[in-house]
């Protein structure tokens, strides 16, 4: 009795496991916001090389890493995520601070961004194209 208790408490933790174990670490820090942005308005997402422009507020930082067994965590994929969060903090630029690709260690996009707010033509800052979603 006691033996089957403990092999179906093993199946049962291990099941929880891998179903929570399968996102990827977001971690988050947000130090001001702005009303949230439409769903219609362009967020310019900047690469590493891109500069920041001039008199962009420095809104918050969000980290994407591997937590082992992490699934939907490519490049794209963080990428939409960061931009949504920019909507919801008022950021209309996503800029890249850091990005690893995947290896032999992770198989997630390892990514650090940081959101702005910027006031100016957004439209006229080189960026990255995504989809929008």
């Amino acid at each position: 009795m006691l033996n089957q208790l403990t092999m179906k408490q093993f199946i049962y933790s291990t099941i929880l496991f891998v179903l929570f174990s399968c996102n990827a670490v977001v971690r988050e820090s947000v130090t001001k916001r702005y009303d949230s942005l439409p769903i219609d308005s362009q967020i310019a997402i900047l690469d590493v090389h891109q500069p920041i422009p001039e008199k962009s507020e420095l809104l918050g930082t969000i980290k994407f890493a591997d937590s082992g067994f992490s699934t939907d965590c490519d490049f794209y994929s963080n990428l939409s995520k960061a931009r949504k969060r920019a909507r919801e903090i008022g950021a209309n630029i996503v800029k890249i601070i850091e990005s690893k690709s995947p290896d032999i260690i992770s198989t997630c996009q390892r990514m650090k961004i940081e959101f702005y707010k910027y006031n100016g033509d957004i439209s006229s800052i080189r960026q990255i194209q995504l989809q929008k979603n």
